[in-house]
């Protein structure tokens, strides 16, 4: 009687457990960088903050055509120029059980702006957070904010209590390279649950049984594996060892589309690939000595004229790249394709820049450069590396993982970079205020790891900041973008393309900003 009495138990447990299965449509994920933290506060890095994005939730969402929709608020208004109210969502629990009220999304307002963490842009020209009651909350800015319900997309919310009683209460020093609970552990509102991240192995997601949304797709069970190497990844995905690949080789493109069991999903990506050069610097810390040549004009424009950018298009991106002339990517408010041509290469004349700045023998230093977050990232440094030899620039390439890569330029220890910058409000505003202008605190300069620095910039940034006239506004940033531009403050390379491949039972709509939302894709 026993005997028969367990082995009906088994029966019962097998069959739960396959129909558990049955139902569940797990999702195996692979693309080519880790992420950096699980603190959301910490690092605006466009990997990390989707993944972790999954977790965590912002008062707005976008939906799939980046119209502004509801999040953790269900409505707001604009109550003045200089004051909005968000009513905020009832019912909503974080993973842990907790309720979500407004004492969470002030805790999270004061916790984004301190200085260790680079996310502060996100509540740009927000001064204060008052709360009216649990779920009202109003919004006091310093002046008025054109871009705030696109901000605060990315303006991930978490838990007080959580935080405080995990120690969690500051933001994570990742350029100290820094561990809290917070940085190795989520506890969001969202629609998934991070079960576990074994960094450069696999991060596990969940779908979250409680969330207060509905997933247009089946895929409840996501394991993310990062696969630095493009044969590797392009492997796994053959071999039907992983269902989704979202950074594909340029090279493996044409094959995977020619295979009868995938599909590849095309699409632009609003991210420009760029090299900084350091302006701030006296003399460079891995450059020739004396003064440092990037502070003058002449240097960086012989550097930009250099570069054969078509043949990068050409033979190392396989046409999936734009040759850019400009800090933003088509798709982005502000974007002009007239301005955004890059001029013909003219090594004479960028040979005479160099001499008339003093430089007729060329100029040394090293160009950091990651190797396993942009495409082909490496190769694209190397064949820049090549371009400039042709003028008798010697410049050492000194690759590396992005990890150790981006604490690197964070601690301003770089000469010259490589780094690609997505724009996570679609706004121009976004990069010209993180990466032109100078450097005062908060929001402005926050990515602006080289140290640049234009009167004229700035007065514009400030500016379009408030402008709430549609037409002066960009007037504003396409002034700034030119200006960006002439005095190359920075050498824009091309604006990525990305396609995505994945078995023919998988389906998930295509991102701009290269953020897979996984509550979108369906397994069969």
């Amino acid at each position: 009687m026993i005997h028969r009495l367990l082995t009906q138990i088994r029966a019962l447990a097998l069959g739960l457990a396959l129909a558990t299965s049955a139902s569940a449509a797990p999702l195996k994920w692979a693309a080519q960088n880790d992420v950096l933290t699980l603190d959301p506060h910490s690092q605006n890095h466009a990997t990390t903050n989707n993944i972790v994005g999954h977790a965590y939730e912002g008062l707005v969402n976008y939906d799939r055509n980046y119209n502004i929709v509801p999040g953790l608020a269900t409505s707001w208004e604009n109550t003045s120029p200089t004051s909005w109210r968000f009513n905020l969502r009832k019912g909503v629990k974080f993973h842990d059980g907790a309720p979500f009220t407004a004492d969470d999304v002030i805790f999270s307002f004061d916790r984004i702006r301190q200085p260790q963490g680079t996310m502060q842009i996100y509540v740009a020209g927000v001064k204060e957070i008052r709360k009216v009651d649990d779920h009202t909350i109003d919004v006091i800015l310093e002046k008025p904010v054109p871009v705030l319900l696109n901000n605060f997309v990315t303006f991930l919310i978490m838990s007080r209590e959580w935080s405080t009683r995990n120690k969690s209460e500051k933001v994570q020093d990742y350029k100290a390279r820094e561990e809290t609970h917070a940085s190795r552990h989520t506890n969001g509102t969202g629609p998934y649950l991070i079960k576990e991240w074994a960094p450069d192995q696999r991060i596990v997601l969940t779908a979250n049984p409680n969330w207060w949304g509905k997933r247009e797709g089946n895929a409840t069970d996501i394991i993310y594996t990062p696969i630095k190497a493009d044969a590797t990844r392009i492997a796994a995905l053959l071999a039907g060892d992983v269902d989704l690949v979202t950074d594909l080789p340029t090279q493996d493109v044409a094959r995977l589309r020619s295979n009868q069991s995938l599909f590849v999903l095309d699409g632009p990506e609003v991210r420009t690939i760029f090299i900084g050069l350091d302006q701030g610097s006296d003399e460079l810390k891995h450059g020739q000595k004396g003064p440092n040549p990037f502070k003058d004009v002449r240097v960086r424009q012989a550097l930009n004229m250099s570069i054969d950018r078509a043949a990068i298009q050409r033979t190392i991106m396989r046409n999936l790249s734009l040759p850019a002339a400009l800090i933003i990517a088509p798709g982005v408010n502000g974007h002009n394709a007239d301005l955004d041509k890059p001029g013909a290469v003219n090594l004479d004349a960028a040979r005479k820049l160099l001499a008339d700045a003093g430089y007729p023998n060329g100029i040394e230093f090293t160009l950091d450069c990651p190797n396993n977050r942009y495409v082909n990232d490496e190769e694209v440094c190397q064949a820049v590396v090549g371009m400039w030899a042709k003028l008798g620039v010697k410049a050492r390439l000194n690759a590396m993982p992005f990890g150790p890569f981006i604490a690197k330029i964070q601690n301003f220890d770089s000469a010259a970079y490589m780094l690609g910058w997505g724009v996570a409000t679609y706004d121009a505003q976004y990069s010209l205020q993180s990466l032109v202008r100078t450097r005062s605190g908060g929001a402005n300069g926050n990515f602006n790891l080289s140290k640049v620095s234009n009167a004229r910039v700035d007065a514009l940034v400030d500016a379009m900041g408030i402008e709430m006239d549609k037409a002066k506004r960009d007037a504003m940033i396409r002034e700034a973008l030119t200006i960006t531009r002439d005095q190359a403050l920075y050498i824009t390379l091309h604006h990525q393309m990305r396609p995505w491949a994945m078995k023919k039972n998988v389906s998930i709509a295509h991102n701009s900003n290269d953020a897979p939302k996984m509550y979108y894709a369906n397994v069969k």
